[in-house]
């Protein structure tokens, strides 16, 4: 399945032109560190279908960021638990396409991370655990509230 995502100004972009502006971007000045972070967040319908938002960030600490969302709606979900752990799962889809991506491509070093929307305050702390272990069992660094932006503030803004 090809994924497009919008850019800060709305244009639609594939995998491998996202991180062509995200090589761009970190060329611009090598000498800055960079992080690159994958979170989804959704949001459930009144007919239980829920639409979910992913977005990628890279951000150039401590001097500014970048990023591209995409939106999709999927069936029908009837438990919270069960909308976490989707969010999750195209948050891995896409750091693994992102990541593959990478490889081929000349950039800087960069860490990356996959942000969950789940923290120790409110009804998500039940699935913490499991959610956090489908992410490091993907072999990626995760990150939950409130230090999940990418999931919490960005792609939250889009569902």
């Amino acid at each position: 399945m090809e994924h497009l995502f919008f850019d800060h100004s709305g244009k639609k972009l594939k995998i491998q032109e996202i991180v062509f502006e995200m090589a761009a971007f970190m060329k611009e000045d090598e000498r800055r560190r960079y992080r690159i972070t994958v979170g989804t967040d959704s949001q459930r319908l009144e007919d239980n279908t829920a639409e979910f938002a992913t977005a990628i960030v890279i951000h150039r600490i401590g001097n500014g960021a970048r990023y591209f969302w995409k939106r999709h709606e999927i069936g029908k979900f009837f438990t919270l638990r069960d909308r976490i752990i989707q969010e999750a799962l195209y948050s891995i889809d896409i750091a693994k396409e992102i990541l593959t991506a990478l490889k081929k491509a000349d950039t800087p070093l960069f860490s990356f991370e996959v942000h969950v929307d789940v923290g120790e305050k409110g009804e998500t702390k039940a699935v913490i655990q499991e959610v956090t272990g489908m992410v490091t069992a993907n072999n990626f660094q995760v990150r939950i509230k409130p230090n999940s932006y990418a999931a919490s503030n960005v792609a939250d803004r889009h569902v």
